[in-house]
Formats: structure tokens, sequence, C-alpha cells
């Protein structure tokens, strides 16, 4: 906060010089900002040599702290700002190489921004793994996908299409994987030891792993994806693609009225309220599949038999008061990476695809616990090159308490 203070110039009475008395005062509030600085910091450790003859030759020197990249002129506040400018302002490294060397007189080529995240994402394995643990164990995951362009290595300035995988729980973390196809390889190998719910459009990967392993995964649908379909239908003056939306406003505001509840009470609602509203829903596309005039193809006959493929999966979540109706969390999720490769186009190897996973999925779950970023990497980066394997699970975003720059707790 700066304060200035503007005192007029007749603060006294112009006939008796008598002072005024204060009786008030009006405050204009305005926010400036600051321009970044790029400083060069030397850390300086002094040698000295003793010649006492108790200790010839001997030489003392401070140890250097343990340092984020060794052998390199990384900092610590570097480090937090490529990463939040490349995975969460989505800069690409052309830019930002552009801005080191225009606004702040220094080299930063895009090639050693690279170098360093990769050994930055690698020190920040750990706790990329930890999330997936804490994941994995509460049964139940919202799972997505989306696609992002890569360059082929055996083609110059050829891309390809890779796959980000997104795994979350609603009232936990979010955790990303790379993976070089959408089949069903990668998470047909994410998941060989999950076993409870997953919840996901009706992409047939998903339902391929629940066929393989029936007795350890099962699937809820997504009635967000089956309200699309209807407002498609409706758009090309559907009546009947009205009334199904009308239906799922009325289970959409069930959930508006337990969405504070508990997990029970949640459950005890729901299953007062929607089985009726679901019956209803699945009698009347009964009656338009079995109508001769409904055609397949169009949006209509495609929102009905979207509708009564995934009923059985979408009506899943009245089983439990911690499902959700649909997989919009997972979604929202999705969004950050779409926007950012707008923006950067394109990973810019097959082998850098584990980078963008495992920091967006520290800066999204950040994200969902309503920790600062920014704060959350500078405390965890200060303190991961220093601790061992065992104390790293307290740095998950689940558990992390930040500490100050002299270690004690505290603002950073």
């Amino acid at each position: 906060m700066q304060r200035v203070v503007l005192e007029p110039d007749n603060k006294v009475c112009g006939t008796c010089q008598e002072p005024g008395r204060k009786i008030g005062e009006e405050v204009t509030t305005e926010y400036e900002y600051l321009a970044a600085k790029l400083i060069c910091k030397e850390t300086v450790r002094p040698k000295y040599a003793h010649e006492c003859p108790c200790a010839p030759e001997a030489v003392n020197i401070a140890p250097l702290p343990p340092r984020l990249v060794p052998q390199s002129k990384l900092g610590l506040g570097l480090a937090v700002y490529i990463l939040l400018s490349r995975f969460d302002d989505h800069i690409a490294y052309y830019t930002l190489e552009r801005i080191f060397r225009e606004r702040h007189g220094v080299n930063i080529p895009r090639q050693q921004m690279v170098q360093w995240v990769e050994k930055i994402a690698f020190l920040l394995l750990a706790i990329y793994n930890g999330i997936w643990e804490e994941l994995q164990a509460t049964g139940y995951l919202q799972v997505d996908e989306t696609p992002v362009k890569v360059l082929d290595p055996e083609v110059k300035g050829k891309t390809a299409t890779g796959y980000l995988w997104f795994y979350s729980n609603p009232k936990g973390d979010v955790f990303l994987e790379f993976c070089t196809g959408r089949g069903r390889e990668g998470p047909e190998k994410r998941l060989a030891d999950f076993q409870g719910t997953i919840q996901t459009d009706a992409y047939a990967v998903y339902d391929s792993l629940r066929r393989q392993r029936p007795t350890e995964i099962k699937r809820l649908g997504c009635l967000a994806h089956i309200r699309r379909k209807w407002y498609k239908a409706a758009g090309e003056s559907s009546a009947e693609a009205i009334w199904f939306i009308a239906q799922i406003r009325q289970l959409y505001l069930i959930e508006d009225e337990t969405r504070d509840l508990s997990d029970a009470e949640r459950k005890a609602i729901r299953r007062q309220k929607a089985p009726a509203l679901w019956r209803a829903m699945k009698r009347r596309a009964l009656e338009l599949r079995a109508n001769p005039r409904l055609l397949p193809q169009s949006s209509l006959g495609k929102a009905v038999n979207y509708f009564l493929n995934e009923y059985t999966a979408a009506g899943g979540y009245l089983r439990e008061g911690r499902f959700e109706i649909d997989n919009n969390l997972v979604e929202n999720d999705v969004r950050p990476s779409v926007v950012g490769r707008k923006r950067w186009l394109f990973i810019g190897h097959p082998d850098a695809g584990w980078h963008s996973a495992v920091i967006y999925t520290i800066i999204q779950s950040c994200r969902r616990r309503g920790i600062n970023p920014q704060e959350y990497l500078t405390d965890v980066l200060r303190r991961l090159p220093s601790m061992t394997n065992h104390q790293v699970a307290e740095l998950l975003p689940s558990r992390w308490q930040p500490q100050g720059a002299d270690g004690k707790g505290g603002p950073l």
C-alpha cells in the first residue's frame, strides 16, 4: 500500500491566520503497476586458508545451498515466472525469448528455457505421482481427453496429434497424462490398479475398460453430453427436444437444491425426486424411436439414440451422493490446455509432452483448492532440492502448508 497525502495550500485562515481543524478526508484509490525486473544475483563464498601449523593447507568455504538446477543460471523467481507464463498464461517460448531480450536486455534462448522446464518437471515428478496416488485411492474419477498437436521428429515441420488425458475427483486434485494416441492403451495402463467408478462421455474406449474389468470398474455417464444432443435438435426447431431439455432442467434444479448437503442427504433427495423424471424421459424416447417417421441420422434421431444408449450409465449418479450428475468439472479443467494450444500451437516433441502434463497437473490442482499457483510453486521449488522422498508428501496440494523464505511457517 502506497499512501500519498495532498495538503491544501490554505490550511490557515487568510485573515486571522488561525489553523483549520481537520474534519475528515477524501480518499481516491487507483491501482499502479510496477514493471517486473530481471536482476543478476551473485552468491559470494569467501575462502579462508589456515596457515597455522595445526591445520596446514586447510581451506574453509561455506557450502553452496541446494540449487533448483545445478550448474545453471536459473534462479527460483525466474523459474516460477517461466512456468506460469508458459503453462498458466499460455505464452509461447519464442515470445518469452523476445520479452527477455527487449524488456530486460537479457538473451535467454527458448531452447534453454525448454531444458530448464524439463529439469523442473523432473523435480516435480514426485509430487505429480503423489497426486495420482491420492486420486486413485478415492475410487471415483472423472475422465476426459483433448487433442494437442505435436511436432513429428521424423518429418521437419510436420505435426502429429497427441492427447492429454484428464483424471480428477470433484473434491480433489486434477491429474494430466500425455499420450501419443487416443486409443485405450493410455487409460488402460493408467487405470491398471484402479478400482471404483469412472465418469466419462460415451467414447467407446471407456466402456471397453468397463467390459474388460466389470468387477473392478463401473462407468457413469454425463447428463451434460446428453443435454447437448437435445439442444442441437432444438436448434432445428424440434418441439420434442425442448420437452427433454425442460425435464433435464428439473434434474439440475434438484442438484442445485442438494449442492451443500451431505452425501447421504443428497442421495436421499435425489432418489425421492429424480427417478420419475428419468423414467418419463425414457418412455418418451422409446416412443420416439418406435415412430417410423423419425430419421436416425437427424439431430433428433441422434439425440434419442444417444440418450437411450447412455440411459443406464447417466442415471448411475443416483447410486451415491458423492457422484456428480455430469462431467463438467473435469471439462472445466480441460479448458486451460485448449486455450494454451491455440497460443503455443504445438508441443515441440513427443518426449516433451510429459513436461506439460506434470506442470498442468500441479497448476490445475492448486486452482481446484484455491491455492495461488505462484505462492505454491515458489515455496515448493525452494524446498524440494533439499528434501528426501519421504518428505515430499507434505508438499502435495492437499497437505501443503506454506513456509517463509527463512524456512519457518507463515506468509511467503
